[in-house]
């Protein structure tokens, strides 16, 4: 028997990068995959390469992440799996942050990960329990210039996974999330476009900087990501809850 055999995951950003990864490890594990993402053409593409489902989701909406959980349970009966993947990045010295940044960062790292939660608790409470995996950063887990808003987005995750986890234990609902270093991604090129203009660098230096300085010696691949998010849905990581995994090539260490 396949790892998830049988079990319904919702995968939010699931349309490309470390999501796409995600959404066909999952496939492969045996679950009934539902791609959800804000881009509706890509999420096709992905459902489809997979003989999944897709569903429009903008995580940054509570009644889209309502009405899309709804959809879910109207078509394949309910929820057993959760991957609050979906997530925006931008940086700012502090001299530039604006309220409008702050509300979308937060909007979406943040509001995005704890409405999802609540909206699929119900259908995890009637089928016995469930996994939810949070999707966290290094850049939780310690502060970096410039990325004051994203930084403390992801450091907030890792406490919503605690919370929450403690909270739902008692539904048989296990919380975790992971935490990924440097990922080779088009979220990346977004992000070392970034770095260009603020560390005065050509495009493609930062990138190739990260990748260099991580002691396993190379940026990680979304399948590096997308395995240990298989282990945390899955029966084997049963008496795991409350916890945030490092998966960035030995960059932080805990």
């Amino acid at each position: 028997m396949k790892r998830l055999e049988g079990k319904v995951a919702i995968v939010t950003g699931g349309a490309r990068g470390i999501g796409k990864a995600i959404c066909e490890a999952y496939a492969a594990a045996g679950a009934k995959v539902v791609v959800a993402d804000l881009r509706e053409d890509d999420a096709r593409a992905t459902a489809q390469g997979i003989d999944g489902m897709a569903v429009a989701m903008n995580v940054g909406d509570v009644s889209s992440i309502q009405a899309a959980v709804a959809q879910v349970e109207d078509k394949l009966g309910g929820v057993d799996i959760l991957v609050n993947n979906a997530g925006i990045f931008n940086m700012a010295s502090i001299d530039k942050v604006t309220h409008d940044d702050y509300r979308k960062q937060y909007d979406v790292n943040v509001a995005g990960t704890i409405f999802a939660i609540q909206a699929v608790v119900p259908s995890m409470r009637k089928r016995g329990g469930g996994a939810i995996v949070n999707f966290a950063s290094q850049a939780g887990r310690r502060g970096e210039p410039n990325i004051v808003l994203y930084c403390s987005t992801k450091a907030a995750v890792i406490s919503i996974t605690q919370s929450m986890a403690l909270e739902l234990a008692k539904d048989n609902i296990r919380v975790n999330a992971i935490a990924p270093g440097v990922v080779d991604t088009p979220m990346w090129d977004v992000v070392d476009a970034q770095f260009a203009e603020y560390e005065n660098k050509p495009k493609g230096q930062k990138k190739r900087e990260v990748g260099e300085a991580v002691p396993l010696g190379r940026m990680g691949d979304p399948r590096d990501v997308a395995d240990p998010c298989v282990f945390l849905a899955s029966d084997e990581a049963r008496y795991i809850t409350a916890q945030t995994l490092n998966v960035d090539g030995g960059n932080w260490m805990s």
